[in-house]
């Protein structure tokens, strides 16, 4: 098992968090439902103490869902871990994740409050929450700037207390992988077997799936992470892109999750449902083009092998297939094999005839539909029938 990583969604919570996306209880449980499908090792439901509607939505899904292991968050408040608590009474498997910030610039400007101050609210709130219930987890917010010889000590301290799990967080999106992956080896280093370290890395400067895996290489075995990378200002990990880095890459990150690849599509298509966007169409794994070809030398070395320009099976996420998208880039291979699905199977002649009205018109446009390229089509034959 030590090549196991765990998959912690927090799609539910930390994603829910951010513009657009607020869902209510029979969203969340719709979305529950596919990742329990997908194959989340622990699905984060919600924050309890922020709103009726979060309590409830935790509380429903481990009514719904009792084999699953539910994680409701808390701060290090007795009120909140006492509310998170409540939320999971009943739940099988419940896990209470209680978090405080301890980086200087959070103890200054935020809590002001000291060290020491901190140190002892996180070990109370990991005691009582252990009080409740035998999985507790840890988050040091803003981890990856706060001091690593404090870090250390809040880590030992919280695991003393309790803790299974300590997750150090990329908060603010500020580290890098080599920065980040130092910082995680030094505290796998110091908690060794006592628990599991867990990351958790925001966006702002696209670096949280690199960031992610490097903190695996280093010896976190936890991943906290979201559907289409959803969350607070540039989002969290995407899910199915860290996944399918250590799926598609084994050779280089050799580790394993309980995740069904080919639910990651249809993940990503029911989460944008229910919130109000989608991925960008660039968007790796999920997004509308990331198995899409128009450039005519691309298309023409995918009719011939899809492994020259594919290195994911479009089913193997749940894609149902690729597209060659025919525009103003596109080849004569492409354009010949999409005349033929359309029923039209021309001559040398005839596809010259559409294939140059059709670059003309892709001047001018943001990609043909089927029904034009049909008319092109049509209209070749009987311009070259007449010429006959």
């Amino acid at each position: 098992m030590k090549n196991r990583v765990w998959i912690f969604d927090t799609t539910l919570r930390d994603g829910e968090q951010s513009p657009g996306c607020s869902m209510n209880v029979p969203e969340k449980l719709r979305m529950a439902a596919k990742l329990v499908e997908l194959g989340v090792d622990i699905l984060e439901a919600g924050f309890p103490i922020a709103s009726e509607g979060d309590f409830q939505a935790v509380d429903a899904v481990s009514r719904e869902f009792p084999w699953v292991q539910v994680a409701a968050l808390a701060r290090s408040m007795k009120l909140d871990v006492e509310r998170a608590a409540r939320s999971l009474e009943k739940a099988k498997r419940p896990r209470i994740h209680t978090f405080l910030a301890t980086s200087d610039i959070h103890l200054k400007h935020k809590l002001k409050k000291s060290r020491q101050e901190v140190l002892d609210a996180a070990v109370s709130a990991v005691e009582l929450a252990r009080s409740y219930v035998d999985d507790v987890e840890f988050s040091a917010e803003d981890g990856a700037r706060t001091d690593p010889d404090y870090l250390e000590q809040v880590s030992k301290a919280v695991v003393a207390a309790g803790a299974r799990t300590v997750n150090i967080p990329d908060t603010v999106g500020y580290s890098t992988p080599d920065e980040y992956g130092e910082l995680i080896g030094r505290i796998v280093k110091a908690l060794g077997d006592t628990a599991v370290v867990s990351v958790h890395c925001h966006d702002d400067l696209g670096l949280a799936v690199a960031n992610s895996l490097a903190a695996v290489k280093a010896g976190a075995r936890q991943i906290e992470c979201t559907i289409n990378g959803i969350g607070e200002r540039a989002g969290n990990c995407s899910l199915e892109e860290v996944v399918m880095v250590m799926k598609t890459r084994h050779d280089r990150y050799p580790y394993n999750t309980g995740i069904h690849a080919e639910h990651l599509y249809p993940a990503s298509q029911m989460l944008s449902s229910i919130i109000s966007f989608g991925p960008q169409p660039n968007k790796a794994i999920v997004g509308k083009n990331a198995f899409a070809h128009e450039a005519g030398i691309h298309q023409d070395g995918f009719l011939k092998e899809p492994t020259t320009y594919e290195i994911i099976n479009p089913k193997s996420v749940g894609v149902p297939e690729s597209r060659l998208v025919l525009g103003k880039h596109s080849g004569r291979h492409a354009l010949k094999n999409r005349c033929e699905d359309l029923g039209f199977h021309l001559s040398a002649a005839e596809l010259d005839v559409v294939y140059n009205e059709m670059t003309a018109l892709a001047d001018n446009k943001k990609g043909l539909m089927d029904d034009e390229i049909a008319a092109m089509a049509l209209r070749s034959q009987q311009a070259v029938a007449v010429g006959d």
